[in-house]
C-alpha cells in the first residue's frame, strides 16, 4: 500500500499533466499570451509500464520538458521488446502491440473548467495587488467532480474572485493539483470510481480506444482545463492511469532536451500514460478419490493432497479435479471483470458427476485463507453441459452478473477507506468437481492417457479485447492381458477361473465382460474375497484363452487361479504383476500454445528474468513504482507426461499397445499342465486289482483262523 500511494505522489508532482513524459508537436505562438481563436489537442500514446521497467527500457530518471520527444517514442513504441522476434506482440483477440504500447485502452474527457485570468488590487478594496490564472467550475455540472477531489460546495476555492461569475467556483491550479493527488493517495480505488461515474453522467467524450501504436487523439477542443479518465481497458491492464487534468494549452517546461519553459503555450498536448500489467494464473490437477483407494488423505481444504497435473485411476473410479487460479488486480470500475469464463472439456472415456461444482475464494495461493465458498444455487455462476463433434464432454462454468459484481465490487477482502485494490482483486478462485472414468472402450489406455484441459477465457471493460489460458491434466489407466493355455490344447476354457487382487491398496478386482469385445472392463473393486470377479478366459480361434482385464492403475497385482479344468494343474503359485510409472523427457503440447503476448508461459515473465532485472536496477525494491509487477513472474507450467512399464513375477515384460498408444497392457501367459491319471472304474485291468483285494482278505482269514488254533492248543 505504501508503495503504491508513494508512487502515486510521485505522478501527482507532474504539474497539471500528471502523466509521463509530456511532449509537443504543436506551432509555437509568437505571442506569450493565449489565443483563444486556436483550438486545442490531446494526443496519448498508452505504455505498459510493467514490462518497460522489467525490461530496462525505460529509465524513471527521465525528466518531462514539455517538448515531444522521439527518443521516448523510439524507446519505448519502436523498440523490441525481449523474447520478441520482431517488435510487435500478439494479443488475445488476434491483435497486434507495438514495442510496449498498450492497445484497446479507452480515455475520456471531459472540459471540466475554464482559463480565466484575475486581477485584484488594494484599489479596489481587495487584500493584495496581483493577478493570476483562475480556474471556473460551474457550480452544478462540476458538484461531483469537485465532491470526488474533497472540494464539496467550493471548499478552499479562491473566494476573492466570486464576484466574477455567481454560477462558479474558481479555483488555483495548485490547489486542484494537490487536492487530486491527496484523494488518490487517500483511497485511489473510491476517487477513481468517482470520477469515472462524473465522467460518464455528465457528457464525458469517448477517444477512440488506443490503436497497436499505443495511440489515441481527440483534436479541434475548446481551450480549458479538462478531465481525462481511462474508461475501459483491455485485458491484460490491472491498474488504471490515475485520472488527470491537462491544460489546454499549457505551458512549456525546461527538461532533459529542452530549454524554452516558460516562454510558451503548447495547445497540441502529447502524453505517454503508463498502465501496470498482469494476468491471472490458471492450473489444473486431478488425484484419486479417496472414497476409492485413497492415494491422498482425503483433505478437502489441502489443495496439495495429491493434486498433480498426472494421475492414475481403474475404471469405475471417481476422479477429484481442482481448478487453481489467481484473479488479475481489480482497482476501478474501468477495470472491473466483464468476463470470466472456464470452458473445462474431459475426453471421451470420462464422465461428470454434475451437480458438485464448488467455487471458494481465498486472500492466499496456499488457499488456507478462506473468503467465501460459492455453490450453483447461490446464483453467482452457472454450469451448462455439453458435448464436442469428437465426443468429448464439455463443462463451461460462467459467471453470473450477480457474480462479477461481487467478484469486481466485495468488500470482504479490501473494507478499508484507504483502499487500492477492489472486489476479490488479485486473489485466488479454487473450483472442484469430480468425474468418472467409464468401463468402456472411449477409455484411452496406455502412454497417450486421457487429457482433461480447462480454457480461460476473461475480459476487461472493453470487450473487445480478451485473453485466454489454458491447462490440462492427464489421467492413465492400463489393462492385463493374460493369455491361457493347456498343454495338450484340449482343455475347456470354460471351467478355468482367475481372480485379481490389487495388492497396493488392499481390494478385489470388481469388472463386467463385454460378450461382443471378449474384454473385461472395471467396474470397481471391493475387500471380500467373495464378492471378486472371477475371469473366466474367452476362448479363441486358435485354441487360446484370453482373459482380458482393461482399467487398472499403475498398482502391484497378483493373479491367482482358483479353478482350472479337470484333468489339469493348477498353478502352484500366485503371479505377481506390477505396473509402473515414470516420468518422460516429454512435455505436454498444451505448455507450448501460451507463448506469446501477456500470457501465462510466456518465457519473459520466468522467475530468473524478474531477478535478473532486479539486479540490473531496472526493477526497484526500495518503494519504487517499479516494486508494483502485479501477478509477476508467472508461475510457470511444465507438465511431463508418463510412460509405464511392467513385471511379471520379477521379470520385465514389453507392454502391448492398444490403438496406437504405447505401453497400454501387461503380457502374460498361463499355461495348465495335465495331471497324473489315476485308473477309474471300467478300465482295462481292474480285475486284477479285485482279484488281488480278494487274494489278500482270504489270506487274512486263514491267518486268523491258524493264530486262534494256536492258542486253544497253547491253553490245553
Amino acid at each position: 500500500m505504501k508503495n503504491f500511494t508513494k508512487a502515486i505522489a510521485l505522478c501527482m508532482a507532474l504539474l497539471l499533466c500528471l502523466t509521463f513524459p509530456v511532449g509537443v508537436s504543436a506551432a509555437e505562438v509568437a505571442d506569450a499570451t493565449i489565443d483563444f481563436t486556436q483550438k486545442g489537442s490531446l494526443t496519448i500514446y498508452k505504455i505498459d509500464l510493467t514490462n518497460a521497467e522489467k525490461d530496462g527500457a525505460w529509465d524513471s530518471s527521465y525528466v518531462s520538458t514539455g517538448v515531444y520527444d522521439q527518443n521516448v517514442y523510439d524507446a519505448l513504441i519502436g523498440a523490441t521488446r525481449d523474447g520478441d522476434t520482431d517488435n510487435t506482440s500478439d494479443l488475445g483477440n488476434g491483435e497486434k502491440s507495438y514495442g510496449y504500447a498498450i492497445a484497446g485502452v479507452e480515455f475520456s474527457y471531459l472540459k471540466v473548467a475554464d482559463i480565466v485570468q484575475f486581477s485584484e488590487s488594494t484599489a479596489d478594496g481587495r487584500t493584495d495587488n496581483h493577478v493570476e490564472v483562475l480556474y471556473g467550475i460551474d457550480k452544478v455540472k462540476g458538484a461531483d467532480f469537485l465532491k470526488a477531489l474533497g472540494l464539496e460546495n467550493g471548499a478552499e476555492r479562491y473566494a476573492n474572485a466570486d464576484q466574477l461569475d455567481s454560477t462558479k467556483y474558481f479555483y488555483q491550479s495548485d490547489v486542484l493539483i494537490d487536492a487530486l493527488a491527496a484523494g488518490l493517495e487517500a483511497n485511489s480505488t473510491t476517487v477513481k470510481n468517482a470520477l469515472e461515474k462524473y465522467m460518464a453522467a455528465n457528457g464525458g467524450i469517448k477517444m477512440a480506444p488506443t490503436n497497436a501504436y499505443g495511440k489515441t487523439e481527440a483534436i479541434d477542443l475548446e481551450l480549458g482545463l479538462y478531465l481525462c479518465v481511462e474508461t475501459a481497458v483491455p485485458e491484460m491492464v490491472v491498474s488504471t492511469t490515475n485520472p488527470f487534468l491537462v491544460s489546454l494549452p499549457m505551458t512549456s517546461v525546461n527538461g532533459t532536451n529542452a530549454t524554452d519553459g516558460g516562454t510558451r503555450w503548447i495547445y497540441d498536448v502529447t502524453t505517454f500514460p503508463k498502465n501496470l500489467t498482469g494476468i491471472p494464473e490458471l492450473e489444473k490437477t486431478l488425484r484419486e478419490n479417496i472414497n476409492d483407494t485413497g492415494k491422498n488423505n482425503g483433505s478437502s481444504t489441502d489443495i496439495t493432497d495429491g493434486y498433480a497435473h498426472t494421475g492414475t485411476a481403474s475404471a469405475g473410479d471417481v476422479i477429484d479435479y481442482q481448478i487453481i487460479s489467481t484473479l488479475p488486480s481489480i482497482t476501478s470500475e474501468s477495470t472491473y471483470l466483464t468476463c470470466y469464463t472456464f470452458i473445462d472439456t474431459l475426453s471421451k472415456g470420462l464422465t461428470y458427476n454434475k451437480n458438485d461444482v464448488v467455487l471458494e475464494f481465498f486472500t492466499d495461493e496456499a488457499c488456507t485463507d478462506l473468503v467465501t465458498t460459492w455453490k450453483e444455487a447461490d446464483g453467482y455462476f452457472t454450469v451448462t453441459y455439453g458435448t464436442t463433434t469428437a465426443g468429448e464432454s464439455v463443462m463451461t462454468i460462467e459467471m453470473t452478473s450477480r457474480g462479477l459484481a461481487e467478484i469486481n465490487g466485495s468488500k470482504a477482502v479490501y473494507p478499508g477507506a484507504n483502499m487500492v485494490n477492489s472486489g476479490f482483486s488479485d486473489c485466488t478462485l479454487r473450483i472442484t468437481y469430480q468425474a468418472t472414468m467409464d468401463s468402456d472402450n472411449s477409455v484411452v489406455f496406455g502412454d497417450e492417457g486421457n487429457p482433461n484441459d480447462v480454457v480461460l477465457t476473461w475480459k476487461r471493460s472493453n470487450t473487445s479485447y480478451y485473453d485466454t489460458l489454458v491447462d490440462d491434466a492427464h489421467v492413465f489407466t492400463y489393462g492385463i492381458e493374460l493369455t491361457k493355455l493347456f498343454s495338450d490344447g484340449q482343455g475347456n476354457f470354460a471351467n478355468v477361473e482367475f481372480i485379481v487382487h490389487n495388492d497396493t491398496d488392499n481390494y478385489f478386482v470388481i469388472a463386467e465382460l463385454n460378450e461382443d469385445e471378449g474384454i473385461y472392463y472395471v467396474t470397481g473393486h471391493t475387500p471380500e474375497e467373495s464378492e471378486a470377479t472371477h475371469f473366466i478366459p474367452v476362448e479363441t480361434e486358435d485354441s487360446k484363452g484370453i482373459v482380458f482385464i482393461k482399467g487398472l492403475e499403475d498398482d502391484t497385482y497378483t493373479a491367482t487361479e482358483v479353478r482350472t479344468d479337470d484333468g489339469y494343474t493348477l498353478l502352484r503359485d500366485d503371479i505377481e504383476i506390477v505396473i509402473s510409472q515414470v516420468e518422460t523427457v516429454e512435455i505436454c503440447d498444451i505448455c507450448k500454445s501460451d507463448v506469446v503476448g501477456l500470457v501465462q508461459n510466456d518465457p519473459r515473465y520466468t522467475k530468473e528474468i524478474i531477478d535478473e532485472a532486479i539486479a540490473k536496477g531496472y526493477i526497484k525494491t526500495d518503494g519504487g513504482l517499479a516494486d508494483i509487477l502485479n501477478n509477476m513472474p508467472q508461475k510457470q507450467l511444465e507438465h511431463h507426461l508418463l510412460t509405464a512399464s511392467a513385471t511379471v513375477d520379477g521379470n520385465d515384460v514389453n507392454m502391448l499397445e492398444d490403438n496406437g498408444s504405447e505401453n497400454a497392457h501387461a503380457p502374460l501367459t498361463v499355461v495348465n499342465t495335465r495331471g497324473f491319471d489315476l485308473p477309474s472304474t471300467g478300465d482295462r485291468g481292474v480285475w486284477m486289482y479285485g482279484l488281488l483285494g480278494v487274494l489278500l482278505m482270504t489270506g487274512s482269514i486263514v491267518s486268523i483262523i491258524v493264530t486262534t488254533r494256536k492258542k486253544k492248543s497253547i491253553q490245553k
